[in-house]
């Protein structure tokens, strides 16, 4: 059994532990403890309420070269935090035991309970499809139904953030030729009309209040942005959006009406404002499985073209499924139809995507690609051809959890886009990074 020693300086620890005679009354004493020991000790003192000195035994002992030992530090210290509300440091202890030893079902309920209760709610139930793929004993499954029902009591205000670097090869997503083909000559397009790279911020977030109306039913507010930020400010790119709605849970169920309204800036100037209403339906299949569908119907306004002012109609189709108690994927079907004022502009699409990660060690890992097709009712005056595109995405990620520090971990994004368009102006390749921080959860 590993063995740390204890200086007397450590008074604190030193104080709690009888220390024999020393044989030099001058010289210092050190106290020499087992880990064991010194494991009952931190859980003493977080049970006597000195929370200062427990954190400061457990995270001693999280460095043990003994696995077992270091694991039991981190789940007593979870436990310890989470009796204090902090429910997202206690999550980065369960996610840092599940990194070595990922088959430690009672844990990733653990860490289900604890990403519950700090808000992130879809974390939580995808952690809880991954324990009941990994198995879980007969006697574990009541544990799984509690938390079941504790997602309909999710904690009623919460959020989350995004902050990365953004270095671009096409920051406006424009095309890279410097002439268009029109209907009346060759167009010469400005240089701030054809693609240019930058480094740009990332920065993202959201925040939600819920409160309940029954036992099935809640109300919801929920506000959102996203903006990507560049040193040539014509490009930046910012959308803000305010919705609210109802929740309801019957079984496996949740149904989620909700209305709202979005607003997009570019360049600096107003863009398009678009009022929301759409329903969600979520649904449990099984112990591994969780399908979603959604449908929105969305009224734009578009500040700088009228002629795309129109009524705008999504579907998307998911499903997701934990493979094991390290992987797991999704599947995504969507259809869209924008009714514009102009048919050049008023377009039907469609398109289908795959993701699929992967816990590998410290790290997540994650590949994704999509493919989605659009074409318009008619051409836009000034072009020969109507528009008819194909777009393809691929993005490689991961979060590196082995370079955490505060429980926030770096994460990095790769990601290439390809649209081929019959209409020059639409046509363009893109490829981005993203260097960011986020949960080490």
């Amino acid at each position: 059994m590993t063995a740390l020693p204890v200086l007397a300086a450590a008074l604190a620890v030193a104080q709690a532990v009888p220390a024999p005679a020393p044989q030099d009354p001058a010289a210092p004493v050190a106290v020499e403890l087992t880990a064991v020991q010194l494991l009952a000790l931190a859980t003493a003192r977080a049970e006597e309420g000195d929370v200062a000195t427990a954190e400061a035994l457990f995270a001693a002992l999280a460095r043990d070269p003994d696995l077992d030992i270091r694991s039991e530090a981190r789940f007593r210290h979870g436990r310890m935090l989470e009796a204090q509300n902090r429910f997202a440091d206690a999550a980065v202890l369960y996610r840092a035991i599940l990194d070595e030893q990922p088959g430690a079902q009672r844990v990733r309920l653990q860490l289900a309970r604890a990403l519950l209760f700090a808000g992130d709610e879809g974390g939580a139930a995808r952690a809880l499809r991954q324990a009941q793929a990994g198995g879980l004993p007969p006697d574990v499954q009541q544990v799984v139904a509690q938390f079941q029902g504790a997602l309909r009591a999710v904690q009623p205000v919460g959020g989350s953030f995004e902050l990365a670097l953004a270095p671009s090869t096409n920051i406006n997503r424009a095309t890279r030729s410097n002439t268009l083909d029109t209907v009346i000559a060759p167009l010469e397009l400005s240089e701030d009309a054809q693609a240019q790279s930058g480094l740009g911020a990332k920065l993202a977030g959201q925040g939600f209040v819920r409160l309940p109306l029954s036992s099935r039913l809640r109300w919801t507010l929920r506000a959102s942005g996203q903006g990507f930020l560049y040193r040539k400010s014509a490009f930046n790119d910012i959308i803000v959006q305010l919705e609210t709605g109802l929740e309801y849970t019957a079984g496996k169920s949740r149904l989620q009406p909700s209305i709202g309204r979005s607003q997009r800036w570019f360049g600096g100037r107003p863009f398009v404002d678009t009022d929301l209403a759409s329903l969600s339906w979520l649904r449990a299949l099984g112990r591994r499985s969780q399908l979603d569908v959604s449908l929105a119907v969305g009224r734009s306004n578009f500040r700088q073209n009228d002629l795309q002012d129109g009524t705008s109609y999504d579907l998307g189709v998911g499903l997701e499924h934990a493979f094991d108690a390290r992987s797991g994927g999704r599947l995504s079907l969507t259809g869209q139809r924008l009714d514009a004022r102009d048919p050049g502009y008023a377009t039907t699409g469609g398109g289908a995507g795959l993701l699929y990660y992967r816990e590998l060690g410290r790290t997540t890992a994650f590949a994704s690609a999509s493919l989605s097709y659009l074409e318009a009712d008619g051409r836009i005056v000034l072009f020969p051809s109507r528009r008819v595109e194909w777009l393809a995405r691929a993005t490689l990620g991961a979060t590196l959890r082995q370079a955490s520090v505060r429980g926030f971990a770096p994460a990095v994004r790769l990601a290439y886009e390809r649209n081929i368009s019959t209409v020059g102006l639409f046509d363009f390749s893109r490829t981005g990074v993203e260097l960011g921080i986020t949960r080490a959860f």
